[in-house]
């Protein structure tokens, strides 16, 4: 089994690294001093106080890759219609693409059954780049819950958590995801195969719809923002107008409103990705958090008043620091 990480940054640096050690046959593509240091030294992972290195196999492009069985794909949503062309020498006829990206994925509405079945979405796919260039019947979903960080050429500090959840989006449990979903236990990784990977999106899409936003806007950080009344009022009602639009798709929100915005004040004084990205001048994850949830509710007719209130806010915010092309 040939797996390749696709954007071998935190997360995939530390999946990759992880599977590498298990004696996978996995390749990273990366980039820049990250790259360098890992074709030189190996890319060293520090998780519980431990540090190991994997002897990974490390390359540039995906031509030096070539066609693999899995390619783990760990880019920013916004980052991922630009490669498209770049992936293509990785894709077999039968190579899966695991999709461990954050937010609404362009493929959501792919064999789904509901009146929008194979609809796109041109907020996170416009032009259907994705759709036509990858193809939706590739697809596993992956909701990706470890927090990592690369905090030198080759060094990825693991900071918790180790759960990645697969899903079909037909829901099935076929080979091809029992062969995952072994490969990643066998690496010491959970790796849960769930019939309905959609609810598992919409859960951890929940958070990062409202708590990205807010905290890029006021630069508070995840405890502030779920405990001060005025900001985890405008939170509250961003989830409330996101769970009328899952559940009209047939969506089950396994825990209520309250307790997610408790989970969250619980995590501390975290910055969000969003607001990390504005502070280091990077483009921002607008569209697959924020944008696709108001273009699910047109879609399904459900009003999004407070997300569309942040939305125009945090895009003006964004454009202004030159980290967003509306």
């Amino acid at each position: 089994m040939r797996i390749c990480i696709f954007g071998a940054g935190a997360i995939g640096g530390f999946m990759g690294a992880e599977l590498a050690l298990a004696g996978a046959d996995v390749t990273l593509i990366a980039r820049g001093p990250h790259l360098a240091a890992m074709q030189k030294d190996g890319l060293k992972l520090i998780r519980d106080g431990n540090e190991k290195i994997a002897k990974v196999r490390a390359v540039e492009t995906a031509a030096e890759a070539g066609p693999q069985d899995f390619v783990v794909i760990t880019l920013k949503a916004h980052s991922v219609p630009g490669v498209v062309p770049a992936l293509q020498p990785l894709l077999g006829p039968d190579t899966a693409i695991v999709w461990g990206v954050n937010g609404v994925p362009w493929w959501y509405f792919y064999g789904l059954e509901s009146p929008l079945k194979d609809a796109r979405l041109a907020s996170v796919d416009p032009g259907n780049v994705q759709w036509d260039g990858l193809g939706p019947e590739r697809m596993i979903g992956c909701v990706v819950y470890p927090a990592c960080e690369v905090i030198a050429p080759g060094v990825v500090q693991h900071v918790e958590g180790d759960r990645f959840t697969l899903g079909e989006p037909s829901g099935e449990k076929t080979a091809r995801i029992a062969a995952l979903s072994e490969a990643l236990v066998k690496a010491g990784l959970k790796a849960p195969v769930r019939p309905r990977i959609r609810d598992e999106i919409w859960i951890k899409l929940w958070g990062n719809l409202c708590f990205n936003p807010i905290s890029a806007l006021t630069h508070a950080t995840l405890d502030v923002i779920a405990t001060e009344p005025g900001t985890r009022a405008v939170a509250r009602s961003m989830m409330l107008e996101a769970q009328a639009i899952g559940e009209k798709l047939g969506v089950k929100f396994g825990i209520d409103v309250d307790k997610r915005i408790a989970g969250a004040a619980g995590v501390g004084a975290h910055k969000t990705s969003m607001l990390q990205d504005l502070e280091r001048g990077r483009p921002m994850e607008i569209d697959a958090l924020v944008t696709a949830v108001q273009e699910m509710g047109r879609l399904v007719d459900v009003p999004t008043p407070t997300v569309d209130i942040v939305l125009a806010l945090i895009r003006q915010r964004a454009v202004a620091a030159g980290l967003y092309h509306a």
